[in-house]
């Protein structure tokens, strides 16, 4: 099982702050996303939800669930776990609490709807370039994005693309029951990343890592 995680063998500096710009901007793009009022991407509207209900802090109750999903993940696609992983199971939700307080403390409440729609978009764009970053460097996988894979893997007939929209919806749906918002953020962010992710991957990220061969 051990053999199975790798943390050295592409690990370089340049991978590495790709990691951590990546994993930095995604937390900033998940607190816009909260700042906007729309509603975020399903497992960070689920855990924000439930730290609610819970009254736990928000970054405290996504790194204890990231860390259930690190132990599943360890058992079912333990060649998934990188520095990548820890990166982004530590930091995403304190850069996203960070970014959203200090957002709501110049801009408040957005009350125009158009304001809202522009502020999602601004988290787009941030949270987009983040993943291509952290995804392109290769260096492990997000505990919860691995179920997906997992599920790929051991139930062939269902495609990753409808694997990962059961668990997307499932996460919905629990960030709905716990009062949580479930908005055209949602719908963006899950049908959203897909493009933005490949434009950046095509502008930024391989470009960064094409460097690394020459």
């Amino acid at each position: 099982m051990f053999s199975k995680i790798d943390f050295t063998s592409k690990l370089n500096l340049r991978r590495a702050l790709m990691v951590i710009v990546g994993n930095i901007l995604l937390g900033a793009g998940v607190g816009i996303f909260k700042l906007s009022m729309l509603g975020n991407d399903p497992f960070d509207g689920m855990n924000m939800a439930l730290a609610d209900v819970t009254k736990i802090s928000y970054p405290v109750f996504q790194m204890m669930v990231n860390l259930v999903f690190l132990i599943i993940q360890f058992f079912v696609k333990p060649e998934l776990i990188g520095f990548g992983t820890i990166v982004n199971s530590i930091g995403v939700g304190y850069v996203a609490a960070f970014v959203y307080d200090t957002g709501f403390k110049f801009v408040g409440e957005p009350e125009q709807f158009w304001f809202r729609i522009v502020i999602l978009m601004v988290g787009m764009i941030i949270a987009s370039l983040g993943l291509s970053l952290y995804q392109k460097a290769d260096l492990g996988v997000a505990p919860y994005d691995s179920f997906a894979l997992a599920m790929d893997d051991k139930i062939k007939k269902l495609p990753y693309m409808i694997c990962r929209i059961i668990t997307d919806s499932t996460c919905a749906l629990i960030c709905f029951l716990a009062g949580g918002i479930v908005g055209i953020g949602t719908l963006v962010t899950a049908f959203g990343f897909g493009p933005f992710i490949s434009f950046f991957n095509k502008t930024v990220s391989d470009p960064i890592l094409s460097r690394e061969k020459s």
